[in-house]
């Protein structure tokens, strides 16, 4: 498990700024962060049961909470507060960023729906 050394919500710019023990850096947004929330109200309870995040550009962050040594539990301005990011998770959010925002926003294209500029 490769932990942050440094959590840092920036309210200008939406984005939480990581910074991990190898040396990985990261600017998450807050858009990005809600529509890849790990709890069950977006991956669901299996494989084929995640629910498409829309509307979520604006969203920003009200709180950031430890949870022991190992998370945080982030409560979303939208009142969407379920789900823990294990660091393991925050990590592959991480590294893996450009992959999966481009794999979320075909989804939403192929939906049919139409981001609204943050």
């Amino acid at each position: 498990m490769i932990k942050p050394t440094e959590i840092r919500y920036i309210k200008k710019t939406n984005t939480l700024a990581l910074t991990f023990e190898d040396g990985v850096n990261a600017n998450l947004t807050t858009e990005y962060l809600r529509c890849f929330s790990p709890s069950a109200e977006v991956k669901g309870h299996g494989p084929g049961q995640e629910v498409l995040q829309k509307g979520k550009e604006h969203t920003g962050i009200d709180a950031i909470e430890p949870v022991g040594n190992y998370a945080i539990k982030i409560n979303f301005d939208d009142g969407h507060n379920t789900g823990l990011y294990s660091w393991d998770y925050l990590y592959d959010l991480s590294i893996n960023y450009k992959t999966y925002w481009h794999e979320y926003l075909e989804k939403l294209s192929k939906d049919g729906y139409v981001r609204k500029k943050p």
